[in-house]
């Protein structure tokens, strides 16, 4: 099952993870999206253009980021937090040039968070930094800059004062490794707007299902044709935590239908209409 009961990890809240087993050995190098210092790697949306008669709809902020963030070289494989492959690379596409961290926290909501933040880090929007645990209560990048940490007892969370830390890239990890903890797919559904019509589908939007065991994914990039339905683009993370990797996909190696009354069966899960969400505007 997707979940692991400690105060390590979301004990005081089923918080609705994911499952894999795992396998192999290799170790990760560290890259940030959004900063100076990520890896010029092939984009998203150049190694994998919409199937044939379709054209990538057009994108701004978030949904436009989404779309150029850098890959792995072709053929790496996914990995696990430990260094370990991931066993079934099957549905693995390609790798997103980011880093898992050392600790089994990013997994598939905490992936989406990660990548949200880095990009409202990346466009200045620091005041926007900010989500809920399970618990329901929120913790922004500005209540850990200014000292303010969680202690979780039982299903309860207090805050503790501290000194207040700098604005750095270390912080801003730190602090998203406690979000990490104490969120998952119980509380980003609840973070996120249903989206009513699936047909309307855009980068940025998620399928998430709640629940202990529960999955999230999140749209990298979509594209229309006339008289049709449109398509999309997925990434992901999973249990244990893993790189974010696009998903195979069927339609041009990585693209999915996406239909008003249909599910989203992907390689880990299926995904129904009513899974679909969206970001609140910021």
């Amino acid at each position: 099952m997707h979940g692991r009961m400690s105060l390590q990890r979301r004990h005081f809240l089923a918080t609705g993870l994911c499952l894999l087993p795992a396998s192999g050995a290799r170790a990760q190098t560290p890259v940030r999206p959004g900063t100076p210092d990520a890896a010029a790697g092939e984009r998203i949306v150049e190694r994998f253009p919409p199937p044939d008669g379709y054209a990538l709809s057009p994108a701004t902020g978030f949904a436009a980021w989404l779309g150029q963030l850098p890959l792995r070289r072709a053929g790496e494989a996914a990995m696990l937090h430990d260094g370990r492959r991931r066993a079934d690379q099957s549905g693995v596409a390609a790798v997103l040039d980011i880093d898992v961290g050392s600790a089994d926290l990013q997994q598939c909501a905490d992936a989406i968070i990660r990548l949200r933040a880095e990009y409202l880090r990346a466009g200045g929007r620091r005041d926007a930094l900010r989500f809920r645990f399970t618990s329901g209560d929120a913790y922004a990048y500005a209540d850990y800059l200014a000292g303010r940490r969680p202690l979780v007892r039982g299903n309860a969370v207090a805050w503790i004062s501290g000194a207040p830390v700098a604005d750095t890239r270390a912080g801003f990890r730190a602090w998203l490794d406690i979000v990490f903890t104490y969120a998952g797919t119980i509380s980003l559904a609840r973070e996120l707007d249903p989206l009513g019509d699936p047909l309307q589908a855009a980068a940025g939007d998620v399928l998430v299902q709640a629940g202990s065991p529960g999955h999230a994914i999140l749209v990298a990039a979509t594209a229309r044709r006339a008289n049709h339905p449109p398509v999309a683009l997925f990434v992901q993370s999973f249990m244990p935590a893993q790189s974010i990797h696009v998903l195979r996909g069927p339609l041009a190696a990585a693209w999915y239908p996406v239909a008003a009354d249909a599910p989203v069966v992907t390689p880990d899960w299926r995904f129904l209409p009513a899974h679909w969400r969206r970001f609140p505007r910021v």
